[in-house]
């Protein structure tokens, strides 16, 4: 069979890789790709015998190409520190490997927030990019600092498996609002590199179409309170994505104060 590499992207996720670390425990390598954690992340990590590698975060494109090269084994699953593998993904896996037709495979994501599995807005099946696949046969785009894009290099089509990993993508609510702030400020960095120009009415149109498109067309109103604070997130992560990009163009200057003595 296939020998399978897994690695594992990380930054201060100590209350969080255990349990990724556990859910893996079947393949033939584990590396955590830490990016010079403050926490106890990569103690913890290797203490379950995942091997650490240290990568300073530049770009999660930059980040993933690095943590593919890390990787011994012909065939690579990457799992991020906030998914765990369920025994029915790890079983169609190790199946599929038994005799590959495909050299880059898409793996559905269950998603739990607030106590619940999330069904609608957008969640289920989550299909982010593909997360099986031949070492080789995926590129990521360097220097995206955020959703990063990829190159499939086969000239077999992807292919799509059934059984779902499970991601808890939000822990707290505050998690939730952590990851809005961080991932606007760097959506509006990949912006600026795309040559996009922004404005207050920019980013004001692309949050109400995020929410519509979120709460209303991937029916997240059917989530309940779950689906409304995601279509929520949604709106203000692009609403402040798009008002950086703006504030980092116009790159306002406070007045000018000058020293003041006494007449």
């Amino acid at each position: 069979m296939n020998k399978i590499s897994v690695y594992i992207i990380a930054y201060n996720q100590a209350d969080k890789i255990e349990a990724a670390v556990n859910s893996v425990l079947w393949a033939d390598e584990i590396v955590l790709v830490d990016s010079h954690s403050t926490d106890e992340t990569a103690s913890i990590a290797s203490a379950l015998g995942a091997r650490i590698v240290q990568v300073p975060f530049t770009s999660f494109g930059d980040l993933r190409n690095r943590a593919m090269a890390a990787c011994n084994h012909d065939w690579i699953f990457s799992l991020d520190s906030d998914e765990r593998c369920t025994p029915e993904a790890r079983d169609e896996m190790l199946a599929c490997l038994q005799d590959p037709t495909a050299d880059a495979y898409y793996i559905p994501r269950r998603n739990f927030f607030m106590g619940q599995w999330i069904r609608y807005s957008g969640y289920y099946p989550d299909y982010r990019q593909p997360q099986l696949f031949k070492k080789g046969a995926l590129v990521f785009k360097d220097g995206d600092p955020v959703h990063e894009e990829f190159r499939i290099v086969s000239d077999k089509p992807v292919a799509y498996l059934q059984q779902p990993i499970w991601q808890l993508p939000f822990a707290q609510l505050s998690e939730l609002m952590r990851k809005a702030d961080r991932y606007s400020s760097l959506g509006a960095e990949k912006l600026e590199k795309n040559g996009k120009k922004g404005s207050m009415w920019l980013a004001l149109s692309h949050a109400l179409w995020a929410f519509f498109h979120m709460y209303i067309l991937k029916r997240g109103f059917l989530d309940g309170w779950p689906g409304f604070l995601i279509a929520f997130s949604s709106f203000e992560s692009t609403l402040f994505k798009y008002a950086k990009l703006y504030e980092r163009q116009a790159n306002w200057q406070p007045p000018l104060s000058p020293p003041l003595r006494r007449p």
